[in-house]
């Protein structure tokens, strides 16, 4: 076996990972807040490549401004579609809920296609080429960038989520949104808050992601490929407390015998 070559297939692989590991947490951070799951979420990572490119290549803004520009782009039209409608949606099947997410995409797509038409593109360069080298291993170096993005966002959220008062008011209300109402926390407004922290993940995971493929209206397929990471996540996660509890029950000493009893049951 070739073991460079497979470092290096490893190391894409990590790369390509982090990207969906990112795209996957917009996904949970709505649901396990509203408790909707929104096939939108590719659609908006496009909205965000698109954004920069607007900024960057069509109004000649700098890349430092071109990127947060797009990443609060992406909050604001979450904020715009929690308001306008998720919310009236409340107390609706969850079908219902899931279908308005599934027309968003398409409403999403067909606003790129009329702004910018149906041919891919490229987004202006920010990342540069320099190879990588990890040992002798070549690593791309947008994927080193971007697996590097995704673990620090990816980090700064699991210490928000345990230290800032929106993180643990998301905690609470993911949990139980009866209790949380019960303690004073502002369940609308979390999920509010959770649209827009989600949209705008998503919008800078476009970015990224466009950055190493380019951009293009079909390029939402890239969170379906996240939704299939968010259920065998999921799935592990549930076979793990499974088989823990499995074992744990069946390590578990039986009641003991009622003294007196015969041995002949």
């Amino acid at each position: 076996m070739d073991w460079l070559f497979f470092a290096e297939v490893t190391l894409a692989g990590l790369g390509s990972g982090a990207l969906l590991a990112l795209t996957a947490l917009s996904f949970v951070l709505i649901y396990k807040a509203t408790r909707v799951i929104n096939l939108a979420v590719g659609e908006i990572l496009m909205l965000g490549g698109y954004l920069f490119f607007a900024f960057s290549a069509g109004f000649g803004l700098p890349v430092w401004a071109s990127i947060p520009l797009a990443i609060a782009g992406g909050g604001a039209v979450g904020a715009l579609v929690e308001r306008a409608l998720i919310r009236p949606m409340l107390g609706e099947s969850p079908i219902s809920v899931f279908m308005v997410t599934v027309g968003l995409g398409s409403v999403l797509i067909g606003i790129a296609e009329l702004i910018w038409n149906t041919d891919p593109r490229a987004l202006p360069d920010f990342m540069g080429a320099t190879p990588v080298f990890i040992g002798e291993a070549y690593v791309s170096r947008k994927i080193a960038i971007g697996f590097v993005v995704a673990a620090l966002v990816i980090t700064a959220f699991l210490i928000l989520f345990r230290t800032w008062r929106g993180g643990i008011a998301l905690r609470a209300t993911a949990t139980d949104q009866a209790a949380a109402y019960s303690c004073g926390i502002d369940v609308p407004g979390v999920f509010s808050l959770a649209w827009i922290v989600a949209c705008a993940t998503a919008a800078g995971t476009g970015i990224l992601v466009g950055a190493i493929g380019g951009i293009s209206p079909t390029m939402g397929v890239f969170g379906l490929s996240a939704l299939v990471v968010v259920i065998i996540g999921g799935w592990i996660r549930c076979s793990g407390r499974w088989w823990v509890a499995s074992s744990s029950a069946s390590w578990r000493p039986g009641p003991a015998p009622i003294s007196g009893a015969s041995s002949s049951w």
